[in-house]
């Protein structure tokens, strides 16, 4: 049993086949661009895909919903979550164009046609979301600024409308220095893998 089907008991054959097929694509592409460091490929179930998944353990995104990953990189965890919520619209957003270009391709392959992806800024976008999620992309504070003022307004937007922002270690002083009302649930509650133990979800909400 595959450590996905083991914590994602429910999936269907089609998202089986395409997790698969995300490691097998992303793989293809960090020989060329690097997009995770090399040793993290041999355990990319674990530490990308599980831990990307990480954040369906705290919230379920509404059937309709808009979600905007900031710092997407290779995909992550925007990729994962988009295979994951099929009924969910994800924009994946990166300053870097080759990395957003290789997003591209993957959601081609993996027929997405949920998963749009573009090389901006998120201070530079226009549209409205109703969730917002990334991966340790810069300390709490800083990045909260770049996207306070990208969710929908509070009448339109979706249940548990907000920030879902995956990081690891002792976050005490990040959150104090943000001055924002969080949540934060650890991923170990869920996962069993020791690379969990220091792994969080902080949740800002909108």
């Amino acid at each position: 049993m595959s450590l996905l089907d083991h914590y994602f008991p429910h999936l269907t054959d089609h998202q089986r086949q395409q997790f698969g097929q995300l490691e097998t694509e992303f793989r293809g592409w960090n020989e060329r661009l690097n997009l995770v460091a090399r040793s993290d490929m041999d355990n990319f179930a674990e530490r990308h895909l599980l831990h990307s998944l990480g954040i369906a353990r705290v919230v379920e995104f509404a059937p309709g919903s808009s979600v905007l990953d900031v710092g997407t990189g290779g995909g992550l965890p925007g990729l994962p979550l988009a295979i994951l919520f099929p009924e969910v619209k994800f924009h994946l957003v990166d300053s870097i164009g080759k990395k957003i270009k290789a997003v591209q391709e993957m959601a081609h392959a993996l027929h997405l046609p949920n998963v749009t992806a573009e090389q901006i800024r998120a201070e530079q976008l226009r549209p409205k979301y109703d969730y917002i999620v990334s991966r340790a992309v810069a300390r709490l504070a800083t990045f909260h600024t770049w996207i306070a003022h990208r969710y929908k307004p509070h009448a339109e937007a979706a249940p548990g409308s907000g920030l879902y922002y995956l990081k690891g270690g002792d976050l005490t002083e990040e959150i104090a220095e943000s001055g924002l009302k969080t949540q934060v649930t650890d991923l170990s509650e869920f996962f069993a893998e020791e690379f969990f133990e220091t792994k969080k979800v902080v949740v800002v909400p909108a």
